[in-house]
């Protein structure tokens, strides 16, 4: 990477870091919190810890097509300042259904695709796939130490004050993307980052890119409706709210050791549907004994250690089996797709959850997820095996349309190139490879002899 690539790579990485802390920060506690204010009830609870999926599956979409005509910078920093006002709303009320007003805005300030789609822009095709790769590690950095920080900072500051926090992150954000990411030169579609309607038919029609979407619905679905319960038992069993980072922390850290060793097992030696069966397997009887021993701290702590093993180790492959499945030049609306997926399931979950709460008790939400994950399993038995294919770009702006198709076709001679797709008039040849039988200096070769001189 240049030094221009590393600087807008790392700035937004902290500004989708920033944004997903605040929203983290806020899962471990906001039912303990909610469950004091004028108005609640256990459904109004739920949809508070979710109601921001919601907004948020709307409009982040639609932000990243905006984003195409008005300018990446100008639509993140709009639907920054909605989030951060949609914080201050939060922190100011003092009824339910203020917090709800709050929690909406939040969601309504979608930039999710419009910072993929400027990484892009600032990100030669060779590096794209490594930025995207230190955004993804932004994101699961932030929800580790929100979910510590969270109980923290609500000891000290108030669930009030982490809304006020989380607005000050906002702010911190909006100058970053103004003051220290650059400006693109130009702002172009790139298949392999964004969204593209006109091919969303083809994602849908695929029944292995379906799989993995209710996978994520699923998965983000038993994390919220987990969390509108799991806060609330603790405190039953004596453990103060602000204390509840000190089984955070531990299990976070240990369910990460746990995880590493299966991603590198999933993709090194090539058991990534073993791997990927056993963690659905894993988070679904972590439910189930949750469902059997949410009455004791030490039953609490064990299954949601078990649950967070499954989790990181889901929340590692899934993008990545995205990845493999999609062809090169839908990955963006594949990767589409997938988010507004994750966004809803966390949506539903939290509605379902507080409903199942009010309705039937805790033991209804913890049995309604173990549900969920093993229609999950039952889904994923038919997934095909993946293929551990990587998405490498070319660019062929420099080479007329004949020598474009020519080089193309010398591509997929060489062992290794799976496939490629050309879209010339983008300057862009899309390549699925198998990274351990295709020889790269062989391939530079090639598109060395191919440009001009």
């Amino acid at each position: 990477m240049t030094l221009l690539e590393k600087k807008a790579t790392w700035s937004l990485a902290a500004i989708y870091a920033l944004r997903m802390l605040g929203l983290f920060m806020i899962l471990p506690v906001l039912s303990l919190y909610a469950e004091q204010l004028d108005g609640a009830t256990p459904s109004l609870m739920g949809l508070a810890m979710s109601i921001y999926g919601f907004s948020q599956v709307l409009l982040q979409i639609p932000f990243g097509l905006l984003s195409d005509r008005y300018g990446r910078k100008k639509i993140i920093v709009f639907g920054l300042l909605i989030f951060a006002l949609g914080s201050v709303v939060a922190a100011v009320s003092t009824t339910i259904y203020g917090v709800l007003i709050g929690r909406t805005l939040q969601g309504a300030g979608a930039i999710s695709a419009a910072v993929m789609a400027l990484v892009a822009d600032l990100t030669q095709e060779v590096h794209r796939t490594k930025a995207m790769a230190i955004i993804g590690l932004s994101i699961g950095g932030s929800f580790g130490i929100g979910l510590i920080a969270g109980p923290v900072f609500s000891q000290w500051f108030g669930v009030p004050g982490l809304f006020w926090l989380t607005a000050a992150l906002t702010l911190i954000a909006v100058l970053t993307i103004i003051y220290v990411v650059p400006d693109p030169k130009q702002s172009k579609l790139h298949r392999d980052a964004e969204f593209v309607p006109s091919e969303m038919m083809h994602v849908l029609r695929s029944p292995d890119l379906l799989r993995l979407d209710y996978g994520i619905f699923v998965l983000h679905m038993m994390l919220t409706a987990s969390f509108v319960v799991i806060p609330l038992l603790l405190r039953d069993t004596g453990m103060a709210g602000g204390q509840h980072w000190q089984i955070y922390l531990p299990i976070f850290v240990i369910s990460m050791a746990f995880a590493v060793p299966f991603v590198i097992v999933a993709e090194k030696k090539r058991k990534m549907k073993s791997v990927f069966l056993g963690a659905i397997a894993v988070v679904s009887v972590a439910q189930i004994g949750l469902a059997q021993f949410h009455d004791n701290q030490i039953g609490i702590i064990a299954f949601l250690g078990i649950f967070f093993c499954g989790f990181n180790l889901l929340e590692a492959t899934l993008p990545s089996l995205i990845s493999k499945t999609a062809p090169g030049d839908l990955k963006g609306t594949a990767m589409g797709a997938y988010s507004s997926s994750q966004f809803l399931g966390l949506a539903i979950g939290g509605v379902l959850g507080g409903w199942c709460y009010g309705e039937y008790g805790a033991n209804a939400v913890f049995i309604f997820c173990a549900a969920a994950g093993l229609s999950w399993f039952l889904v994923s038995l038919g997934m095909k095996q993946p293929r551990h294919l990587a998405n490498m770009l070319i660019s062929v702006d420099m080479i007329s349309s004949d020598e474009a198709d020519q080089l193309v076709s010398q591509m997929l001679t060489l062992k290794g190139i799976e496939d490629v797709t050309l879209h010339y008039d983008e300057g862009v040849a899309y390549l699925k490879v198998d990274s351990q039988l295709l020889d790269k200096q062989q391939l530079q070769q090639l598109i060395t002899q191919a440009m001009p001189a």
